[in-house]
């Protein structure tokens, strides 16, 4: 690597995004680190990472589905607390219910962090008609798949066009990065397709399973 004049990037420790909740949690680990769907809207994984500005740590929750790899729901806070992860679902669940699809029989996968066993997100995950489940305490391959989305986030938007002035400049960036990484990213786990193009196929090629939206010719 010297050789070539490559060098390794370094991992510097950042805050602690998971802190397990006090209570006993009895739901399951349905997924079993099997990160595979069918169609979209099968199997969306969330989880909550961090980035540095000058101003202070930020914490950006992601919700992505399984199938495309597409970010379905986003959010930026300088806290950690519940309305975080749970804005992120909400963007989630609107994303899709604006595009005319149902995502009753979902299955959410995360981590046992405060945020997700928080009655408030719980009890939206059920009004939405979607079944929740969890990996095991302090292991990232439970969710693998949102980690590895991550890396990706800090690789091609974090590290490389920091460093941040504070939230507001991140969150601007944050958008134009999940707008790219939706529509124009070639995804190598999909084809080397983008995300939104590889939904589009899917449903062009399973009409019966298109929402009446995707149906309409747009005019």
């Amino acid at each position: 690597m010297k050789q070539a004049g490559l060098r390794g990037i370094s991992r510097v420790k950042g805050p602690r995004t998971t802190v397990p909740a006090l209570a006993p949690d009895i739901r399951e680990d349905l997924v079993e680190r099997k990160f595979t769907a069918t169609a979209p809207d099968q199997l969306w994984v969330a989880d909550i990472t961090y980035a540095r500005t000058f101003a202070g740590w930020v914490y950006a929750a992601f919700v992505i589905d399984v199938f495309s790899r597409r970010v379905v729901g986003w959010q930026v806070s300088k806290s950690l607390r519940t309305d975080l992860a749970l804005d992120a679902l909400e963007m989630g669940l609107w994303s899709r219910e604006h595009l005319g699809r149902s995502v009753d029989g979902l299955v959410h996968h995360s981590d046992r962090g405060v945020q997700y066993v928080a009655v408030r997100y719980t009890q939206r995950l059920a009004e939405a008609g979607a079944v929740a489940s969890v990996g095991s305490t302090g292991d990232s391959y439970d969710n693998a798949l949102a980690e590895a989305f991550h890396s990706l986030f800090k690789a091609e938007l974090v590290r490389n066009r920091g460093p941040w002035k504070d939230i507001d400049e991140l969150e601007l960036a944050v958008a134009e990065y999940v707008d790219w990484f939706n529509h124009r990213r070639l995804h190598g786990e999909i084809g080397l397709v983008p995300p939104a193009e590889f939904e589009t196929d899917f449903y062009q090629h399973n009409p019966a399973s298109a929402p009446v939206d995707a149906l309409v010719p747009s005019l």
